[in-house]
């Protein structure tokens, strides 16, 4: 039997959001986006997770940052340490400092701005063992180095070559950080990458490029429940054979810009006792 673990979340509603800048291929300004639909699929995947159990806490949005309801990308929480983010994009500068005006104000008191472009949980997943890193598009594997010797946890760096995929947290899902257990979609990374991945999880779920392409793997697991985009049909079954339940979540407005569930979700991690 899986057990679910209470979290902690960071969400930003998604007050601004537009599209109406592309720096990834999902976005076309061109394409309208409906406010209030938007609004009322991330109201609804909040709502899910305090249904669960889990405790979501609220980013105040800022006008002119149409991309800050990806909360994700933010900042990165481990042990209680936050290491903010430095975007790669002019578009997106400045929702870094936003977040750390939101964790100094909130108690967290270890709190360091980065020297190296990087994405925070958009590249960043984090296990019991490992961070497993992404770069290629967006976070330079200097940020890798600057992580690791913050955290003090081994970092595994990951190269994506498909620019669908420009963000870690778009092909690959951690499904049980206790357990290391992830699922990934092997066609979004190098050769090397795919070996580095196969000897560290051998028995991770691999996603199908349908199931990917609908941004399946932009996910969240308490460790039982895994939210994903309702799209990704392909996936339930493989995690139901695995004792995880799908959660289906429609977030189709918030796709047009290239996120998903775990975009839209920071985790803030407890310090360990």
């Amino acid at each position: 039997m899986r057990i679910a673990t209470p979290r902690r979340y960071l969400m930003c509603p998604p007050a601004h959001f537009r599209v109406t800048y592309s720096i990834n291929p999902w976005m076309d300004p061109t394409k309208p986006v409906d406010p209030a639909l938007a609004m009322f699929q991330w109201e609804d995947l909040r709502d899910r997770y305090r249904g669960l159990g889990h405790t979501v806490e609220i980013l105040d949005p800022r006008a002119g940052l149409p991309d800050m309801v990806f909360a994700a990308n933010g900042a990165t929480v481990v042990d209680g340490r936050v290491l903010g983010a430095r975007f790669a994009n002019p578009e997106r500068t400045a929702e870094a400092p936003a977040h750390l005006e939101w964790f100094r104000a909130h108690g967290f008191t270890d709190v360091r701005e980065p020297e190296h472009v990087n994405e925070a949980e958009g590249d960043f997943a984090v296990t019991s063992a490992w961070i497993l890193a992404g770069q290629g598009f967006r976070s330079s594997p200097l940020a890798h180095d600057e992580a690791q010797e913050y955290f003090g946890r081994p970092v595994i760096s990951l190269e994506l070559t498909d620019p669908r995929y420009y963000h870690l947290d778009t092909a690959l899902a951690v499904l049980d950080d206790a357990r290391d257990e992830i699922m990934y979609f092997p066609g979004a990374f190098t050769p090397a990458s795919r070996e580095v991945l196969e000897r560290l999880f051998p028995d991770a779920l691999l996603a199908t490029a349908e199931d990917a392409a609908v941004l399946g793997l932009n996910a969240v697991s308490d460790g039982r429940n895994v939210l994903l985009p309702r799209a990704a049909t392909g996936l339930h079954a493989p995690l139901r054979e695995r004792g995880f339940e799908p959660v289906p979540v429609d977030l189709s407005e918030l796709h047009k810009a290239g996120g998903s569930v775990k975009c839209c979700t920071m985790e803030l991690r407890p310090a360990t006792p």
